[in-house]
């Protein structure tokens, strides 16, 4: 005589009111992560304004890299002539490379600058963000074209054909201070750029491990042992 076949009782589920077991540093009845994986930064608005901040600041650098470059940039030499009783001016070294020490000069000193800004940045806030990457950028170009504009204007007069009359027939007067190379000016902004970069993957905040609130998964069912 054989017992009847019962099917075994179903597993065991939860009533909707039931709550679940409290997570790990949660609440009873939650099954989410902590509140604070919760918050993505400051704040739009926040954030806005601090990038408004680093551009002002960041661009009032090219102050410093105007007169640094009118300080360390060499002088192209400049030599008057009168010929047929007009005045006509020439290279002296007409296979000198100062012309191209002065956009190297102006170069070096940007890259300087944008690792420095960059630096200041990222020590002020440790983050990211768009809106202060933009205004990192957008400060580092202002500055070029400031200390650009300001090295024009500090450096020798523009008008060489006064200052080869002023100097005399045949004397050595430098050339204005000239960047030939425009590209230059961006070179403070893209330093910039990988250098913030560089420094958030290094030293930046690290995302939070993904977290389901189900907690450990059990093993699965390996069947009885021979």
């Amino acid at each position: 005589m054989t017992a009847p076949l019962t099917p075994p009782p179903p597993p065991h589920e939860p009533s909707p009111h039931q709550a679940w077991p409290p997570a790990p540093g949660g609440h009873p009845g939650t099954a989410g992560p902590p509140a604070a994986y919760g918050q993505d930064g400051p704040g739009m608005r926040t954030e806005v304004r601090e990038a408004a901040v680093v551009t002002v600041l960041v661009a009032l650098g090219g102050v410093l890299l105007g007169l640094l470059w009118v300080w360390l940039a060499p002088r192209v030499p400049l030599v008057g002539d009168v010929v047929d009783g007009d005045w006509v001016v020439y290279l002296k070294d007409s296979e000198g490379e100062q012309a191209v020490g002065v956009d190297g000069t102006f170069t070096l000193l940007a890259l300087a600058c944008g690792a420095v800004s960059a630096l200041a940045v990222f020590a002020w806030r440790r983050r990211g963000g768009v809106p202060l990457v933009v205004g990192l950028a957008l400060g580092g170009l202002l500055g070029s074209l400031l200390a650009w504009r300001l090295g024009v204007w500090l450096g020798p007069a523009d008008d060489v054909l006064a200052q080869a009359k002023e100097a005399g027939k045949g004397v050595t007067f430098p050339a204005p201070l000239e960047l030939a190379a425009k590209s230059a000016l961006l070179t403070w902004s893209v330093a910039a750029l990988l250098v913030h970069l560089g420094l958030l993957a290094l030293f930046g905040p690290r995302d939070p491990e993904p977290y389901d609130g189900q907690g450990p998964h059990p093993k699965p069912y390996q069947g009885p042992s021979a």
